[in-house]
């Protein structure tokens, strides 16, 4: 919010309060009523204001919370294993890193090679190789595709460096971590509602 509309409320909030104050005057409250009613008022109106001004960052609060309770992206550490809720869509999410920057992951065992997205890519500092494209079968069809590198994709206690990626604007916001990241497990598997990895 701005500097301009947070004085705007300020200023509102003060006028409010006057209101109060001067209907508790011509009542002729007595003075120690009429301060606890206003202290009361008081914190109200400071309460509301509080919410009001940092209502975004309220929010953004509550969607981490709803997503840690549910755990649909949180890989759980169990040892050296990691444990990843299946998401109420029925598809794994993992919650991971690029380049040290925050990446949401659909885990797809039928995705030969880790994808990310173009806007992805930018954000984590991703040079496609300027090679020539890749064609490749996605859900959605065949789509261009350029190869590209990541210094380094974390997951978890996972860590791989040099790591090759697709990168296409063609994949919309959706990232995909694939076989190769698979693959480079000792093992991984789906056990009841959780996909388990074995470094």
């Amino acid at each position: 919010m701005s500097d301009g509309n947070q004085a705007a409320d300020f200023i509102y909030l003060i006028g409010v309060l006057v209101l109060v104050a001067s209907a508790l005057v011509v009542r002729r409250i007595p003075i120690g009523q009429g301060l606890k009613m206003f202290a009361g008022w008081v914190l109200i109106f400071a309460a509301v204001f509080v919410v009001f001004t940092l209502r975004d960052d309220f929010l953004a609060l509550g969607e981490r919370v709803v997503r840690e309770v549910r755990g649909d992206s949180v890989p759980i550490v169990a040892g050296e294993t990691l444990r990843i809720r299946q998401a109420s869509d029925g598809h794994f999410w993992v919650d991971g890193s690029l380049n040290g920057e925050d990446v949401r992951f659909l885990v797809d065992s039928g995705a030969t090679t880790t994808s990310i997205s173009g806007n992805t890519a930018r954000r984590t500092g991703i040079e496609p190789s300027g090679g020539f494209p890749v064609m490749v079968q996605t859900a959605n069809g065949t789509i261009s595709v350029q190869r590209g590198r990541a210094g380094r994709l974390r997951v978890g206690t996972i860590e791989r460096e040099d790591f090759a990626v697709h990168v296409s604007d063609g994949f919309g916001e959706i990232n995909v971590l694939g076989m190769n990241f698979l693959s480079s497990l000792s093992g991984w598997s789906v056990e009841g509602g959780w996909l388990v990895l074995r470094p």
